[in-house]
């Protein structure tokens, strides 16, 4: 099982976006789904696979973020 955590795109150039994870930014393949840069992205294998709204993606970044509390407790 593949668990994909939202991140930010803050810059895309021709099919590269690079996507910002908490300061961790990677690059990403822009190939499969339109994306604008500030929106809010689930990266697989290099390839950015689903656009999420904001909301959908601070509740996720919240539910890791008390996932991560709870395995570091």
């Amino acid at each position: 099982m593949c668990v994909a955590v939202p991140g930010i795109i803050k810059k895309i150039e021709n099919n590269t976006a690079e996507v910002d994870y908490n300061g961790n930014v990677v690059k990403a393949h822009t190939g499969i789904v339109s994306v604008d840069e500030g929106d809010y992205v689930l990266v697989h294998a290099g390839m950015i696979i689903q656009k999420l709204n904001e909301a959908e993606a601070q509740k996720m970044i919240d539910l890791f973020g008390e996932l991560e509390e709870l395995v570091n407790d």
